[in-house]
C-alpha cells in the first residue's frame, strides 16, 4: 500500500526526505507534525499521537466502516475490492442502480448550483442571511428555480423513472413535476461524500419552510446529518458536537466560526442518530429553539438519547431565548456570545430532572410520590450504571425516600448474586480486578462498549489495554458488529491472547447478556469506590486544617459511603 490513499484523503503533504509531512488533520496545528511513511505504511502525529496505517486513517478521517475504509483504498488505486461472498443477481442490480442514482443526484446538485448564479433574488436572500459566497461554495448550496419543469435542463430525458426514484421529480396522476421549486437548495451528503438528497428552504414565507428529499434508495433521513462530512474535523477538534434543527443554522454557525454543527433532517432525533454522535465525539449538545415546539423536541431527543448516553462522555441541552435560533443568535451575538450561551447547557440529568419536578408538587405526599412514579420509566432506560446512580440517588433526596427503598420503589433491575459454575477446564488463573470483570462482561455484551471510560482504569493491567483495543476496534464499524469481526481486527494485536482467554473465561461461567451488564456495572463502581478512595486519602495526608477543607472532605466521604451501598453484599 503506497501512500496514495494519505495524499489524495488526507491533508496536504510535502515531501521531506524518505516521508512525507503535513499538518495534522486530528487537531488544531501551526507546525507540521503529521508524517506518513510509505516504507513503513503508517502515519504518525506527533503533537496527538494519532498514529495507524492507510486504513485506519480513512476510517477516522472519513467515518468511514472497515469494509467501505478498504474499498475505498481499493478504488483509489484503480483496484476493486473482492467480496467476501459473491452478491446474489438481485444485490447486483441493486449497487448498479444506485450507482445510476448517485450520478443523478451529483448532476442535480451542479444544476442547482449554475441556478443559484442566475438569481440575483436567491444571492441576496443568502447574503441577507449572512452567508459569504465562500460559505455557499463549502456546502455547495443551490437555487431550484421557481419553475414547475426546470431539471429538463439538466434531464432532457425528464420522464425517465430514476428521476422520481432519486426524489427529484414527482409524479402524481400522470403529471410530473420538480419537487424543489423556488427554494435555496442544500446538498446531503453521506460518509464518503456523495450527495444522497437534498433539503430545500422556501424564500419568504411559503411552507412547508424545509422540504427534504424523501425516503429513497440512496437516503434514509433517519441516519443521516446535515452538515457531519464538513464538521468531523471541527468535532474532534473541539471534543463535541452541536446538534440543531436547521440547515441554515448550520451554514450560520459556520459562518460565525462555529463549525462544529450539523442538523438532523427534518426528523426527531433517533437512536443511530445519537449513536453515531457519540462515537465521534466526547460530548454531545442537542441546541433548540425555547418554545414550546423546541422543548418538545429536546424532550424527544433526551428519552431516545437515555439508554445511549455513556458515564463518561456527557450529553447537554441548550435553550435559546424564545424567538432565537441559532442562524438569528450568532448573527446578534457572534461567535463569543454563542459560546458563552453554549456553556449554559444543561445536562441531561439537569434537564430530565427539571421536566419531571415541574410536573409535581414535591411540598406533599401525593406530589413526591408522583415524583417517583413519573421518573421510573426513564431512570429505567438508564444503561451507564453511574449515572443511573446519580440520578437515583437525586431522587431518593427529591422524593424524601430512604435510599435504600429507591431501588424498590423505581423497580429497577435487582442485582442477583448468582452462582457461577466452575469452569470444566481452567488453565489459567484468571485476575482478580475490576478490569478483568469489564473484559469478559464486554466480550458477553459488546453493546457495553461504549461505556468504557479509559480515565477510570489502571492504565499499566494488560486488560485495560485489551478492552481498549476492542473499543477502538468496534468503533471502526458504523453498526454494532459482531464478536468475530471484533476478534478478526484484533489479529495481530499484542492484546489478542488475554482478549481470547477472557471469552474462553466467560464461555465457561456462562454468563448471560444481563448478567454481563449487572458485572459490568458492579465492576464501574468498584474502579469509581477506588479513585474515590485515593482522593480521601490524599486528602487526609495533606491535612484538613480549615472548616471548608473539613466540609469537602466530608461531603466526599458522604458520597464515597453511599457509592459503597449501591454494591451488593458479598
Amino acid at each position: 500500500m503506497s501512500d496514495s490513499g494519505f495524499v489524495q484523503a488526507g491533508p496536504a503533504l510535502k515531501k521531506g526526505g524518505a516521508n512525507y509531512l503535513g499538518l495534522c488533520p486530528f487537531h488544531n496545528e501551526k507546525t507540521p507534525s503529521f508524517t506518513v511513511s510509505p516504507a513503513k505504511q503508517f502515519y504518525h502525529c506527533f503533537g496527538c499521537q494519532a498514529h495507524g496505517n492507510a486504513v485506519g486513517f480513512l476510517m477516522a478521517y472519513s467515518t468511514l466502516g472497515y469494509i467501505d475504509a478498504v474499498k475505498e483504498l481499493a478504488a483509489s488505486v484503480g483496484m476493486q475490492m473482492p467480496e467476501w461472498q459473491p452478491p446474489s443477481a438481485q444485490e447486483a442490480a441493486r449497487r448498479e442502480r444506485e450507482t445510476d442514482l448517485y450520478g443523478l443526484m451529483e448532476k442535480a446538485m451542479d444544476f442547482y448550483r449554475g441556478e443559484l448564479k442566475k438569481s440575483p433574488r436567491a444571492i441576496e436572500y443568502l447574503k441577507g442571511r449572512g452567508l459569504t459566497g465562500e460559505i455557499a461554495a463549502r456546502f455547495r448550496i443551490g437555487y431550484a428555480p421557481d419553475d414547475w419543469q426546470a431539471l429538463k435542463g439538466a434531464f432532457p430525458q425528464y420522464e425517465e423513472a430514476a428521476l422520481v426514484e432519486a426524489g427529484l421529480v414527482v409524479q402524481n396522476e400522470g403529471k410530473r413535476y420538480d419537487r424543489f421549486r423556488d427554494r435555496v437548495m442544500f446538498p446531503i451528503y453521506n460518509a464518503r461524500g456523495a450527495v444522497i438528497g437534498f433539503g430545500g428552504r422556501v424564500i419568504g414565507d411559503g411552507e412547508p419552510k424545509y422540504l427534504n428529499s424523501p425516503e429513497t434508495p440512496l437516503f434514509e433521513k433517519g441516519r443521516e446529518l446535515y452538515g457531519l462530512l464538513h464538521a468531523r474535523d471541527a468535532i474532534r477538534a473541539a471534543g463535541q458536537v452541536l446538534v440543531v434543527e436547521g440547515y441554515m443554522d448550520v451554514a450560520a454557525l459556520a459562518q460565525h466560526g462555529v463549525a462544529h454543527a450539523v442538523a438532523t433532517l427534518g426528523t426527531a432525533t433517533t437512536p443511530v442518530h445519537v449513536a453515531k454522535l457519540l462515537r465521534l465525539a466526547d460530548a454531545l449538545v442537542f441546541c433548540f429553539d425555547g418554545d414550546a415546539a423546541g422543548r418538545k423536541a429536546a424532550w424527544r431527543a433526551l428519552e431516545v438519547s437515555l439508554p445511549l448516553a455513556p458515564d463518561h462522555k456527557p450529553i447537554r441541552f441548550l435553550f435559546l431565548p424564545e424567538g432565537e435560533d441559532p442562524d438569528s443568535y450568532v448573527r446578534r451575538h457572534g461567535k463569543e456570545g454563542f459560546e458563552r450561551k453554549l456553556r449554559e447547557a444543561q445536562t441531561l440529568s439537569q434537564f430530565l430532572l427539571a421536566q419531571l419536578r415541574a410536573e409535581c408538587d414535591l411540598a406533599t405526599a401525593e406530589g413526591r410520590s408522583r415524583f417517583i412514579s413519573i421518573a421510573k420509566p426513564h431512570v429505567q432506560k438508564v444503561a451507564a450504571p453511574a449515572l443511573r446512580l446519580q440520578l437515583t440517588n437525586e431522587i431518593a433526596q427529591l422524593a424524601r425516600v430512604a435510599e435504600g427503598e429507591i431501588d424498590r420503589l423505581l423497580e429497577l433491575p435487582g442485582r442477583p448474586r448468582y452462582a457461577r459454575p466452575a469452569p470444566a477446564r481452567v488453565r489459567y488463573a484468571a485476575p482478580d480486578s475490576p478490569e478483568w470483570s469489564l473484559l469478559y462482561s464486554v466480550l458477553c455484551n459488546l453493546s457495553l462498549v461504549e461505556h468504557i471510560d479509559a480515565a477510570v482504569l489502571a492504565a499499566e493491567r494488560a486488560e485495560s489495554k485489551a478492552l481498549l483495543a476492542i473499543r477502538d476496534a468496534c468503533r471502526e464499524f458504523e453498526d454494532e458488529p459482531s464478536l468475530g469481526l471484533v476478534l478478526d481486527r484484533l489479529q495481530g494485536s499484542p492484546w489478542l491472547e488475554i482478549v481470547l482467554r477472557a471469552h474462553r473465561y466467560a464461555e465457561d461461567i456462562r454468563f448471560s447478556a444481563e448478567e454481563a451488564e449487572i458485572e459490568f456495572g458492579e465492576a464501574l463502581v468498584k474502579l469509581d469506590l477506588a479513585r474515590r478512595k485515593k482522593e480521601l486519602d490524599e486528602m487526609r495526608g495533606r491535612g484538613l486544617a480549615s472548616k471548608e477543607e473539613l466540609r469537602a472532605f466530608q461531603e466526599k466521604n458522604l458520597a464515597y459511603k453511599r457509592l459503597q451501598g449501591a454494591l451488593p453484599s458479598p
